[in-house]
């Protein structure tokens, strides 16, 4: 078997109602994980495409979140009808531009989104 061409990891975070950064997988049903790995059973590329389950990606305040890599490409407010056109677009060699996170946003305090340390 060929190495993957990409991985994609979906962030699994739960955390309790209400906190203040969020939570990916509110319900704890993962169900993006699922969707994922359906959506490249539909396109094929389940041979060059490997979708995981990730711990918290530190990006809460955009999530659900998920990142694609060897391209590092973060989407942010992840919902379950985007989630095969995240996987039409990786398919095409593109991105999803409309849920790209800026840069500015991604691993830095300084993020709009981010609330501020208590």
């Amino acid at each position: 078997m060929p190495k993957f061409e990409h991985h994609i990891f979906i962030c699994q975070n739960t955390r309790e109602p209400g906190h203040a950064r969020g939570s990916c997988n509110t319900d704890g049903q993962s169900k993006l994980l699922k969707l994922f790995k359906d959506a490249l059973k539909k396109y094929n590329l389940g041979a060059q495409v490997r979708s995981n389950k990730s711990g918290c990606l530190d990006q809460c305040e955009h999530g659900p979140t998920v990142v694609i890599y060897p391209k590092a490409i973060w989407y942010g407010a992840v919902k379950d009808e985007d989630v095969e056109e995240i996987v039409s677009e990786l398919s095409q060699g593109r991105a999803l531009d409309r849920l790209v996170m800026k840069d500015a946003c991604i691993n830095t305090p300084s993020c709009e989104h981010r609330q501020p340390a208590k």
